[in-house]
């Protein structure tokens, strides 16, 4: 083991001496806050938009009306043989129903569902165009793939327009790939322009990650693509449960018949154990109420334009157009030193580092949520 031992230790201090170690911290939620080493913050970092962890009166109705079926801990087993639960195919109905598509289908996790469903996707003469900023998960899905894939400049429509332009005659399938609302720089894909492109070249399909929209996004919390009028037109709508709904999983909108193909050749759907059937009871739960919540998203989005006009103030520019609020450092290490100090404020906001984000663009990455209240954004803004 001495080799190994040596190699794992070098490659460690090659972390530490860019400032870019990471390490596991246990947190304690506790609604709007985090304890951390006995020290209670504010949590500007988390991913529960709507702040349903707050929600006691849901949990409360949740444990009252949870069947028999839904008291069940684990599957015990993948979607193929017996882990595919009443719950399960509920979850799946209730999406299809909201969003108006033919089939849905849900996976353990937002990560197990890009790297599988990418990778099963891209078989034959295939072209992937992917956005340069898509997450990881697309991206190593994509890597293990054998299709032909190119990104193409973050949000530039010119730049992904010239490249169906120069390829779309050489490829039976073109797939463009994005997220709707970016998980680090918070901006927001054009998706009409990508409709737009899909009409132009006949064997072009859209794969959509809503991850960060679905719920804080539309009119009744369905994303960015029911926000711009196009949610039939996404042949490969995607999301997750584990952000403003507040569960755990990932789910597809598409096609019956794309659903069947993708029970067929998805292999991490196929190996995997399937999520818990009280899991996707929860998951059931707040997807039927989500139309009820639009105070909490005009809410937020309140909180979101002030931010972002203090950010822009600070630095001249802000890209976020959402919740998602990046205040930029550029080194590691003052990233690192910013969200020192505001920890010492008494907030917890985390610091990005590469790879997650570009080289030289390490980050705070301000995450909001409908439970704050202005007071609250006020003194953040005031240590920035």
């Amino acid at each position: 083991m001495t080799v190994w031992n040596d190699f794992l230790a070098h490659t460690l201090a090659d972390k530490q001496a860019q400032d870019n170690e990471r390490s596991l911290t246990p947190m304690a939620r506790d609604g709007l806050y985090a304890e951390v080493n006995g020290q209670r913050l504010l949590n500007l970092a988390g991913n529960d938009y709507l702040a349903l962890g707050t929600r006691s009166d849901w949990q409360r109705e949740f444990q009252q009306k949870l069947t028999a079926q839904g008291q069940y801990w684990s599957s015990s087993s993948s979607q193929l043989l017996t882990g595919h639960s009443p719950l399960h195919q509920q979850v799946e109905a209730t999406l299809a129903r909201l969003f108006q598509r033919e089939a849905a289908l849900t996976f353990a996790s937002g990560y197990q569902m890009n790297f599988g469903l990418l990778n099963a996707l891209s078989t034959g003469k295939v072209l992937i165009l992917a956005d340069k900023l898509v997450h990881a998960s697309m991206v190593d899905g994509l890597l293990i793939s054998k299709a032909t894939f190119l990104r193409y400049r973050h949000n530039d429509m010119a730049h992904l327009h010239a490249l169906l332009y120069q390829h779309h005659a050489a490829f039976e399938r073109i797939i463009i790939v994005t997220e709707s609302v970016f998980s680090m720089d918070g901006d927001i894909a054009d998706l009409q322009q990508l409709v737009a492109f899909k009409r132009e070249f006949a064997n072009v399909a859209l794969y959509v990650d809503e991850a960060h929209a679905i719920g804080v996004r539309g009119e009744s919390g369905l994303g960015c693509a029911e926000e711009q009028g196009c949610v039939a037109e996404i042949d490969f709508l995607v999301g997750t449960f584990g952000k403003a709904v507040h569960s755990v999983g990932g789910y597809v909108l598409c096609s019956r018949l794309a659903r069947d193909y993708l029970i067929n050749h998805m292999r991490p759907l196929i190996f995997s154990t399937a999520l818990p059937p009280i899991n996707m009871a929860w998951t059931d739960f707040v997807l039927q109420r989500l139309h009820s919540l639009q105070a909490e998203r005009t809410h937020l989005q309140q909180l979101s334009r002030s931010l972002i006009a203090k950010v822009s103030a600070l630095q001249g520019h802000c890209v976020s157009q959402s919740h998602i609020v990046p205040v930029l450092c550029g080194s590691n290490a003052a990233a690192l030193a910013q969200a020192q100090a505001l920890r010492e404020h008494g907030m917890l906001v985390m610091a990005v580092r590469p790879p997650t984000v570009p080289k030289n663009q390490a980050r705070l990455r301000i995450s909001l949520n409908a439970g704050l209240s202005h007071e609250q954004l006020d003194a953040l803004m005031a240590c920035l």
